[in-house]
Formats: structure tokens, sequence, C-alpha cells
């Protein structure tokens, strides 16, 4: 009897160990499998071999069909019919994808070294160069081979160091850009596809800080809520960082002008916007527009009355304007101006008309920080 119930307990252990077992061995093949799989992808994402700045089939194709920039021709030979290709200023242009051609060929690659040489090479030699010009012509340029590059580093899905290294100063070169560029006619410069282009190496960076430690990481948040004012996505992004960035200096100066921002409170922002670094004034630019409008709006409201004069040198401060840009950004939205003295009236003030004020004329705020810096020490990040 014993002998039974010993052999129908050691049954029943054996029995009940044998799912587990199963379980066990089951989570170890999926565990081998992922791994396999993973390697599968690796060995599958092309690699590039390319150690040029342009592919050699596309820059001879380029010079035998007389489609090299003119950045891209070698000295001396600009004024002949067919001009030759400077090997060592040719950069691969950026292609669309296209049915039937192969765009993860490794000798049309760059792997990430190269791509970064790229990247400094478009800074330093094109972009930062006193003697190239016009400069929207040098944007044209460095944006189209800005994007090719981060088409390389898709194709082979890179990722670490080199394309943190490269987003950085990709995002620098775009915010810069938008301020420079702002007033310039739409067949020139169009600040739609800056902004695209922008919004997208910007995610991609931020995704990047995800894994590791980055020593630029609070300069980059911050400038992506400066220019994302009043976004909901990036307040809540900024909330979900650790408290270690957004405690740090930098970010707690972007997250008051966030904060002024959405409580339209103009005069203080616009008090903030004095302690702002050069690049993160060129990314709250194209708000202060918006801002000095509804700073008019509220004193409109405010100090409405036909007896109260306000002096016109103290909105000026308040502006962060000088004077006569204040007599014409008030003429420009209806509020009067005698002498000086600002008369203001809740029912005069007007939307000023489409193009009357060029933004360029405004920018005495983010001009005088950029002082003696250089293009290159901007985008590279050495301010």
């Amino acid at each position: 009897m014993n002998n039974k119930r010993t052999s129908c307990r050691f049954s029943h252990s054996r029995r009940r160990g044998q799912p587990v077992e199963r379980d066990w061995r089951q989570h170890h093949n999926q565990g081998v499998w992922r791994e396999v799989q993973e390697e599968r992808r690796q060995e599958s994402v092309p690699r590039g071999v390319c150690l040029s700045m342009c592919p050699i089939r596309e820059l001879q194709d380029r010079e035998a069909q007389n489609l090299l920039h003119r950045f891209e021709v070698l000295s001396g030979t600009e004024r002949e019919r067919w001009p030759r290709a400077d090997p060592s200023g040719v950069v691969k242009e950026y292609a669309r994808p296209a049915a039937g051609k192969d765009s993860t060929r490794p000798s049309d690659l760059r792997p990430p070294a190269v791509l970064l040489k790229t990247v400094f090479y478009l800074v330093d030699n094109i972009a930062a160069s006193p003697t190239l010009r016009p400069w929207t012509e040098v944007y044209d340029f460095v944006f189209d081979r800005l994007r090719s590059v981060r088409q390389d580093m898709i194709i082979q899905r890179v990722s670490g160091a080199d394309c943190v290294a490269v987003l950085e100063r990709t995002v620098r070169f775009l915010i810069y850009a938008s301020y420079r560029l702002c007033w310039e006619p739409l067949r020139l410069y169009d600040p739609r596809i800056n902004d695209t282009h922008l919004q997208e190496s910007l995610s991609w960076l931020l995704e990047c800080y995800t894994s590791g430690k980055h020593p630029n990481q609070e300069e980059f948040q911050a400038l992506g809520l400066l220019y994302n004012l009043g976004s909901s996505r990036a307040i809540q992004h900024t909330m979900e960082l650790p408290e270690r960035i957004r405690s740090s200096p930098v970010m707690d100066l972007a997250l008051s002008v966030s904060r002024a921002f959405m409580e339209r409170n103009p005069v203080r922002l616009l008090r903030l916007a004095h302690r702002l670094d050069f690049l993160q004034s060129c990314a709250l630019h194209r708000h202060l527009e918006t801002c000095r409008r509804d700073l008019l709006l509220i004193y409109s409201h405010g100090h409405s009355s036909k007896n109260c004069r306000f002096p016109l040198h103290k909105l000026a401060h308040i502006l962060a304007l000088d004077v006569p840009l204040t007599n014409q950004l008030c003429q420009a939205h209806g509020v009067e101006v005698h002498g000086d003295s600002v008369v203001f009236s809740k029912t005069s003030f007007t939307e000023p008309e489409a193009g009357k004020l060029q933004c360029a004329h405004f920018h005495d705020l983010v001009d005088r920080k950029q002082r003696d810096l250089t293009v290159g020490s901007i985008i590279h990040g050495c301010t």
C-alpha cells in the first residue's frame, strides 16, 4: 500500500513537472528565435563602403551630364563648356527613392564616419564660408546634401554617437536658417519645408537621447521646447524627462518662457528672452511677432483711455525694439502715437496688412546676441 502511494505521488509530481519543463523550453526557444531574427535583420541591413563624400559613379555621371553644382566644380574649369568635378568637393546629392532603382548598393552608401566627415565639410567649407554667396544658395546646397546624409543613415539604420553628432549639427543649421532667411521670398526659401525637416531631425535626435548619456541633451531639449512654444506635445515630452534634465538651468529657463507663452504673458516672455543665448533666440524668434502683437492687444484693452498717455520709449523697452520700430509696429496695428506718447484704444486695434511688417526689421533682440559668433561656431555649438 505504501509502495502504491509512493509510486502515485512520484507519478503525480512528474506529471506536474512536465508542463513547467515545456514552458521553459518554449520560452527558451522563443528567446533563441528572437536572437536569430535579430542576427538576420542585422545581416540584411546594408553597410556602406564608399569612403568619399560622393560615390565615384555619381560623380562621373553628374560630371558627364554637366549637373555639378558650382560649389563642386574644380577651380580653373568654371568657364569650360564641361566643367570638371573637384573630387574633394563633390558631395552626394539627395535622390528620391524610385521604382527599379537600388538605393542600398554598399558602394553608393557612406559609412557613419564618412557621413560625419561630410557634415563637417558642409559646415566648415560651405555654410561658414565668408566668400560663398548668396547665402540662400549656400542654404539650398547644404540643405540638400544634409538630406542625403540622413538618407544614408536611415538606409543603414545608423545609431550611436555619430548619428547624434550629425543630427545635432543638422538641427542647429536648420534653426539658424529659419532665423537668417525668414524674410526671403518663397522661391528662395520655404519656411514650411525647413520646418518639416527640422521637426523630423529634432524628433529623431530626441529619440536617440533615450538611450545612453549625451552631453548636449539639455541644449536640444530646450531648443525643441522654445521652437515649439504652445505645443502640448512638446510640453508633455518635457514633463516626462528625468528630473536631472528638467531642473538644469537651460531647461528651467526654457520652461519659464513656455509657461509665459501659455499664460499669454508677453511682458514676462520678452523679459526672459533677454536671457536666452543666440541659437535659443533663433528658435524663439518665429514667435516674437505673435508675442508683440498680443502685448499691444492687451495694452489696447488695459490702457484704453483718451486721457491715458503711455511713454513711447518705455513701450519700446518692453517690446525689445528701438523707438522708430516701435512706432512702426504701433501704426501697423492701429495704435496711435502722438510725439513721445502712445494712446491705446481697444476700438482702434487692428491686424496689420499682409507683408506690411518685414520680420528682418524686428530682429534686434536676436541680432545683438550674435556679436562675433561665426556660422561655423553656431552650428558646431562652440558658443
